[in-house]
């Protein structure tokens, strides 16, 4: 295999779920409910959780439902771009899985930094959420498992939404190591790639939520409440 055959389909995969992922629902759904920028309410996040607090219900669950889908299209979108352009005989599930993980890194940045929005998004954790659940669904199981645990002591979201981020790197080393190098279906260079590839957008994460981190440090972050909303 040569690299130069990874260029084309890595580059188309990325631009589509970028822009894929700049469809900030939370903005378009808030403008439609209320007629407002999300990012002007509550915490000024343009995420599901600020609307549900700052607009309502019915928002916040066309919020969910739409981003997360988008996570959902966009690793659809890159397995099947690398499926189809991949030179016979390269078309390898290693080099197919290195599609999704390009598209679902892609869909999040363009989540965080929208380029129909000004580049202000949200944090992308619904989205993350959807493309960890496609990726690998035992993966899934262990970061989903870490964030209902520790929003159950904690109600708070954003702690919860850290704890999982830095969890997904972890889970995705061990899962790949033990279930797919160790037996034989995958190279190390694959648990190497995805290790890394998972550590990067958990960091990103993670760094969109350095205001968060502040306000859990000396105890004032929020902890999850709904709105009264009469609409």
């Amino acid at each position: 295999m040569n690299g130069s055959d990874l260029i084309a389909p890595s580059l188309i995969v990325a631009v589509i779920s970028y822009l894929l992922g700049s469809l900030s629902f939370s903005i378009i759904f808030t403008k439609f409910f209320e007629k407002k920028d999300i990012r002007t309410m509550g915490s000024g996040n343009a995420g599901a959780t600020n609307v549900l607090r700052s607009v309502g219900p019915k928002a916040a669950i066309c919020t969910f439902i739409f981003d997360f889908l988008k996570g959902v299209a966009s690793v659809l979108i890159g397995k099947l771009i690398f499926s189809m352009m991949l030179p016979s005989g390269v078309l390898l599930p290693e080099m197919v899985q290195y599609g999704t993980y390009i598209a679902g890194f892609s869909c999040v940045f363009g989540h965080m930094f929208p380029i129909y929005f000004g580049f202000r998004g949200g944090k992308g954790i619904l989205t993350t959420a959807a493309i960890i659940a496609l990726i690998d669904w035992r993966v899934f199981l262990v970061v989903i498992v870490v964030f209902l645990a520790t929003f159950v002591i904690s109600k708070i979201v954003s702690l919860s939404s850290i704890l999982a981020a830095i969890m997904y790197p972890v889970g995705t080393f061990l899962i790949n190591y033990f279930f797919e190098y160790k037996t034989g279906n995958m190279p190390f260079r694959f648990v190497l790639v995805t290790s890394v590839a998972t550590l990067c957008m958990a960091a990103v994460i993670v760094i969109r939520h350095h205001g968060n981190i502040s306000r859990i440090l000396n105890g004032t972050e929020k902890k999850l409440s709904i709105k009264k909303h009469n609409s």
